[in-house]
This record gives C-alpha cells, structure tokens and sequence, in this order.
C-alpha cells in the first residue's frame, strides 16, 4: 500500500511504484471510476482507450476472411506484390 499527500491545489505526486504498475509515464492522462459500490478506481487512461477500441474491434478481423496468422501474412504479401 502507498501513500501520498495532497495539496492545496488538489495536486497528488503518484508514488513510483503505482506509476510503474499503471505504466504511466511523463504526459500520460489517468482515468478515474467510480464502482458500484463506491470504490474509487485509478487507471491509466492510455489503457483504458485501447481496451475500449480492442472490444469495438472484436470479430471484425474473422468478419474479413482473416481466421490466422497465416491469414494475414498471405494478405501482406499479396498487397506488397501489387505495388
């Protein structure tokens, strides 16, 4: 468990080990959620956009015929030799 302070600005200098278990780095934005049952929940907002965009984009890749690895590599190859 860490600790932190806030100021009187409502500032929090986030304890290194949470920045590196959340992968923040200089810049980085954090989300913040409320649960259900009122926990408060800090993420990094990075995470939570490519979460978001990887369940918009599930099943679209089978939709387009690509059901392997193998799939996509023969797809590749056949746009680098029309070029």
């Amino acid at each position: 468990m860490e600790l932190a302070k806030v100021t009187s600005k409502g500032q929090v200098t986030i304890p290194l080990m949470i920045r590196n278990l959340l992968q923040l780095k200089t810049g980085d934005k954090i989300f913040f959620e409320e649960s259900d049952d009122g926990k408060i929940y800090i993420t990094n907002a990075s995470l939570v956009t490519l979460a978001n965009i990887q369940n918009e984009m599930k099943g679209e890749a089978e939709k387009a015929g690509f059901n392997s690895e193998e799939d996509v590599v023969n797809y590749i190859k056949e746009l680098r030799k029309n070029k």
